[in-house]
């Protein structure tokens, strides 16, 4: 069940935000699943159980409130960002199976680049490996010392996906210090450029994170029509 991949170039968070809303609200059973591509002018935004303390000092990038989960991230130009709108219900996909898929996605493509990461308990995203890896896998209540490479939040409206994942591939991390990173003081942030000593491609890794979501996302639904 395939995908279709629109690449949106760079695009403000409002309208994005509003077309995702109208996508999801107006789409019939029939239509298409869909993976948008995008890139945003800076922007801080606040998940819906976002506590407004951890928006330490915005300064002049805008703050806007959103449905997603999750707390405050920011967004900006070198972050490639995707957002799918998937029908849940047909794809037999649970919320959880989703956010699996989608870090499973990242890692993979990340692993490509000879960049190896994981998962946390409970604190969706993909943060760099702890090499020598822990005997328990860190959990969100024990962060510290733990480096983030993609944010993932989701809403879910009428059995439909929306929001998705940002990959930090090459971007002014700065605006990070003006926040804590997803609701977490210190947690560090960083990128595919600082990882790697040189400025990937954004286009290149926008395709490869298209492809393997979608090969991740096909997979799933290939095993659970099998045992159906």
């Amino acid at each position: 069940m395939k995908a279709h991949v629109r690449h949106l170039g760079l695009q403000h968070y409002e309208d994005c935000l509003k077309a995702m809303q109208d996508f999801t609200r107006t789409r019939h059973k029939e239509d298409e699943d869909e993976i948008w591509l995008v890139e945003h002018p800076s922007v801080f935004t606040l998940g819906k159980a976002s506590r407004r303390q951890h928006l330490l000092d915005p300064g002049d990038i805008p703050v806007i409130a959103s449905e997603r989960g999750g707390q405050v991230t920011y967004h900006g130009p070198g972050q490639v960002i995707a957002y799918v709108l998937l029908d849940l219900a047909r794809r037999r996909l649970m919320v959880r199976e989703l956010v699996f898929l989608l870090e499973q996605s990242c890692i993979d493509l990340l692993l490509a680049w000879g960049i190896s990461t994981e998962r946390r308990a409970n604190a969706p995203g993909v943060y760099l490996a702890i090499n020598p890896p822990l005997e328990r896998a860190p959990s969100s209540e024990h962060l510290s010392g733990s480096t983030k490479i993609a944010a993932l939040g989701l809403k879910i409206s009428r059995s439909c996906s929306y929001h998705g994942l940002a990959l930090n591939v090459a971007m002014d991390l700065a605006p990070f210090h003006q926040i804590d990173p997803c609701g977490y003081p210190g947690l560090q942030v960083t990128d595919m450029r600082t990882c790697l000593g040189y400025s990937p491609d954004c286009q290149r890794v926008a395709n490869e994170l298209a492809a393997s979501m979608t090969a991740c996302l096909d997979k799933h639904f290939l095993e659970r029509m099998a045992t159906t």
